[in-house]
């Protein structure tokens, strides 16, 4: 597999846009769209909250045939908690897109990201649509990780290249995402592109695995959002041999590609989390079984008190263990080991000579790896997080204004 430049619009057939239509502000791109030049296999995975954006509802709609054709999103607008007149809002950006793109309403998926509760301006909007579309280009790729950026400082992009049966396939993908993020979908938006040639059951059964092993093993501040959506189209234009079979060997590798490519994206959005100054990254290694290690991973990446700590440079691993035990894994904490770098900090369960000058300087890293290893098995798993900030609690506290 080989890294590229680019993003979404690196696989055959995909072009995009991002523009101003000043939904918040004159100096920031916010609407955007993807386009594929023929209908492609769609695949999406969606928020768990029980509030959902229109945009939410009708994309699962409009996915129902597995099919789609193009993506349009704005931020700075999350068109959340905003009844009728908020779902047909969602409605008329798929229209206007599908008219500007002479394409199908019902191939449009839509996205929205920003302020819950407030409507969306849709004079400037259909306009901004309209000034994508007939900017669509190769390199708008750009434009658009730019467009639906909200209080993210980086924007998030990543293709890579890889092989089928001769056939060079490539997946290219943007994201956003900085606050409001937690396990089961956060407010974070992911779109991915993919020329490869797979069929619709297997598209989605890869994107909800991926998922699984990337977006959703991050958390930044332990709520997850009203919009959040990751979406796949895969166009077929690599050629390669159709992929139909989820325990093909073709299979193996589209599926190593997009977690390479998740899961590159998830640590992106640890590290711009609001406020950070440090990626936490958390391995829980021998465990009896995937789900505990993965409770407890995302649980002790979520901590509060874990995440001041590594903002504080503190090597707490009390706080390690405490986190872990209400993570409802079960396990033995007696067994437990902690290393925080490459120093143990605990052992068995309880404190261990260490030197807290050895440590410092893994926690003054800008990645810090915390190990826990239950000694129980041989199972594994990563969550990411960041450090909590004082910056943090200054940009949520005025986030409206």
């Amino acid at each position: 597999m080989k890294l590229l430049d680019g993003s979404i619009t690196a696989p055959k057939g995909f072009l995009a846009q991002g523009v101003n239509a000043e939904i918040k502000s004159k100096n920031k791109k916010d609407v955007g769209v993807i386009y594929s030049a023929c209908p492609a296999t769609a695949a999406g995975v969606f928020t768990q909250n029980k509030v959902r954006a229109a945009c939410v509802d009708i994309s699962r709609e409009h996915l129902r045939n597995n099919q789609a054709q193009a993506i349009v999103v704005n931020s700075g607008n999350a068109n959340a908690c905003t009844g009728s007149r908020g779902w047909n809002d969602a409605l008329k950006m798929a229209a206007v897109t599908a008219e500007a793109l002479n394409i199908k309403e019902n191939d449009v998926l839509i996205a929205s990201t920003g302020v819950i509760g407030g409507f969306l301006p849709m004079e400037r909007i259909e306009s901004g649509i309209k000034a994508a579309a007939e900017g669509l280009s190769i390199t708008g790729a750009a434009n658009l990780a730019a467009a639906i950026m909200t209080t993210d400082l980086q924007s998030k992009e990543i293709a890579v290249e890889f092989d089928i049966q001769g056939h060079s396939v490539r997946i290219g993908a943007t994201a956003k995402g900085s606050g409001m993020i937690h396990p089961n979908m956060a407010t974070m938006l992911g779109f991915i592109t993919t020329d490869a040639f797979i069929s619709a059951s297997c598209l989605q059964a890869a994107l909800k695995a991926s998922v699984d092993v990337s977006y959703n093993m991050v958390s930044i501040d332990r709520d997850t959002s009203t919009n959040d959506a990751v979406m796949i189209l895969a166009n077929g234009k690599a050629g390669n041999p159709v992929i139909d079979d989820v325990n093909s060997d073709g299979m193996k590798k589209f599926q190593e590609a997009l977690d390479y490519v998740n899961v590159a994206l998830s640590r992106m959005i640890a590290r711009d989390g609001e406020g950070a100054t440090h990626l936490l990254e958390v391995k829980v290694e021998n465990a009896a079984d995937i789900q505990t290690a993965g409770m407890i991973a995302r649980t002790v990446a979520s901590s509060n008190l874990v995440k001041t700590a590594i903002f504080g440079n503190d090597a707490n691993w009390g706080r390690v263990l405490c986190a872990a035990g209400y993570s409802g894994a079960d396990f033995l904490p007696d067994n437990v080991d902690v290393f925080m770098g490459e120093v143990q900090v605990a052992k068995d369960g309880c404190s261990f000579d260490f030197s807290e000058e050895e440590v410092k300087p893994f926690l003054e890293a800008e990645t810090v790896l915390i190990t826990i290893d239950l000694k129980s098995g041989n199972k594994s798993a990563i969550a990411w997080g960041c450090d909590l900030t004082y910056d943090y609690i200054k940009i949520n506290a005025d986030y409206r204004t």
